[in-house]
């Protein structure tokens, strides 16, 4: 059977709104070609975890008529941004059924500008992991290759980009769960300056002002537009950005003129690229000199290794936050069967710090945040592969079942103390690192920093190219990352199961 509205798959969101608004297609066409796209392709790829049929098809009657995104569909990630009256598991088992009572007022926003929620995206359990493969939801999987990973967090989003269900989806980035599955699905996203896009109204910043919330898309248009709609004014915020006087989507057709960029491929958290990532880079950096960028390779001065630790410090923490807020949803204490073993283990090991082991670790990351600073006194831009691996096989990244039995044991007897010593963490932090060197370091400094897909390697999987700015300077990247689009376009490179699915 046909898909309604074959050109639905080569349109961007911002092109189905005008053609919406022009009358040459109605919102509730529009849905209903998402819906089915949906239905076809989400089975081989678990990207969508809770369509929302009823919840679209209710919607599309009360799209604002004069808003950006019109009647465009649009997914929301099951962690952090919530809709009002449908269920956010957060990745977990036990919060499949506790059914929030408002949106977010990013999920506010999105409404605001027109956007019509069609389902929920797959995440891992909190956010916690750079690979989309909870015990609660299943893996998700990429539709360039399904054996293999689509990232994480934010997993579901970009696989559901990718294999065109929707033109947007949103996630969040707290050590790159917004870049890495657009690296992994060759989609372009970008993660904004800290404190540009709110969090509101009941969390003031998440990961200590790691996390970043935005979308992931097909065209650099249509992520500036979003971003044009969502940005502003979050009421009792620990981090307000100024406002920025114009619209990023015009920035998307400015010239940049030449620019001073600096180029790394060594790693920040790890120790070695691998040689298709390193070649992706080498291709970026020869495309951005020759559009007439001063492009030199050189890199911030930093200890990678107490740099790591400090950020599972924080995100240790986090977890048991996270774990303690879970008690909270469920009105009793938690337990270690609630959430996965590594996630328990994890949140022992954040128990197990103390108040001033935080602290030394939060000074030491801010103090890397001043050394970024002055470098980029003197470059405009820095590019890094996002990626040091390119996407690798569903759970190659997990826990080994050796591993997994002393996370277990550890947790039973609560001995987050012991599981820091044994060193059962840092072998998983060390495996996660290898694959996610580059990107975490930006959200300790909370500079803006981008994900665009300029390359496929040889099996024909994508790998992105991360692009870092100033703070604040989300107009520098949104005007290069035109520019790259315009100069190696990637919108027609399909993943072969949605050619298949047509």
């Amino acid at each position: 059977m046909a898909l309604p509205i074959p050109e639905y798959d080569a349109l961007d969101g911002l092109a189905l709104a005008d053609l919406i608004a022009r009358r040459e297609l109605s919102a509730a066409e529009v849905t209903e070609a998402a819906l089915a796209r949906i239905a076809l392709r989400n089975p081989a790829l678990n990207a969508v975890v809770r369509p929302l049929d009823t919840l679209a098809r209710q919607m599309v009657a009360n799209v604002p008529s004069d808003a950006p995104f019109a009647g465009v569909p649009m997914l929301i990630k099951d962690l952090l941004a919530t809709i009002a009256g449908v269920p956010t598991s957060s990745g977990t088992r036990v919060l499949q059924q506790v059914i929030p009572p408002s949106d977010t007022e990013l999920v506010a926003r999105y409404r605001r500008a027109g956007a019509v929620f069609v389902g929920k995206t797959n995440t891992p359990e909190f956010g916690l992991t750079p690979f989309t493969e909870s015990e609660a939801l299943g893996p998700a999987r990429s539709p360039w290759n399904v054996e293999r990973t689509p990232g994480g967090s934010s997993g579901g989003s970009g696989a559901a980009v990718a294999a065109r269900m929707v033109p947007i989806a949103h996630g969040g980035d707290g050590g790159g769960s917004l870049r890495i599955p657009a690296s992994c699905n060759g989609v372009f996203s970008i993660k904004p300056s800290r404190g540009r896009l709110p969090m509101g109204p009941d969390i003031g910043d998440s990961w200590r002002g790691f996390v970043q919330e935005h979308v992931i898309t097909r065209s650099v248009r249509d992520s500036a537009a979003m971003l044009d709609a969502t940005m502003g004014e979050d009421v009792g915020t620990p981090v307000a950005m100024p406002t920025f006087n114009g619209r990023y989507l015009d920035e998307v057709s400015r010239d940049p003129g030449p620019l001073s960029i600096a180029v790394t491929s060594t790693p920040f958290f790890g120790d070695v690229v691998h040689p298709d990532c390193d070649a992706a880079l080498t291709d970026a950096e020869s495309l951005l000199s020759g559009l007439g960028h001063d492009v030199e390779r050189a890199a911030p001065v930093l200890d990678g290794r107490t740099l790591a630790r400090d950020f599972l410090t924080i995100v240790a923490a986090e977890a048991r936050a996270d774990i303690e807020w879970l008690g909270d949803q469920l009105r009793r204490a938690p337990r270690s069967d609630d959430v996965e073993v590594a996630t328990w283990a994890l949140g022992l090991v954040g128990r197990s710090f103390s108040a001033s082991d935080y602290a030394v670790s939060v000074r030491r990351l801010q103090h890397a945040g001043r050394i970024v600073g002055a470098f980029f006194t003197r470059y405009d831009l820095l590019i890094t592969p996002t990626v040091a691996m390119p996407p690798f096989p569903i759970g190659a990244l997990q826990p080994s079942g050796a591993e997994r039995f002393a996370l277990a044991l550890f947790g039973r007897m609560r001995l987050g103390g012991a599981l820091r010593m044994a060193g059962l963490l840092d072998e998983t932090a060390k495996k996660v690192f290898a694959f996610m060197p580059y990107t975490p370091l930006f959200n300790v400094t909370g500079q803006p920093a981008m994900s665009v897909p300029l390359y496929w390697n040889a099996e024909g999987l994508p790998i992105g190219t991360q692009v870092v700015g100033r703070f604040g300077e989300e107009a520098t990247l949104f005007r290069v990352a035109g520019q790259l689009e315009q100069a190696r376009p990637w919108a027609t490179r399909v993943p072969p199961m949605v050619t298949d699915t047509r």
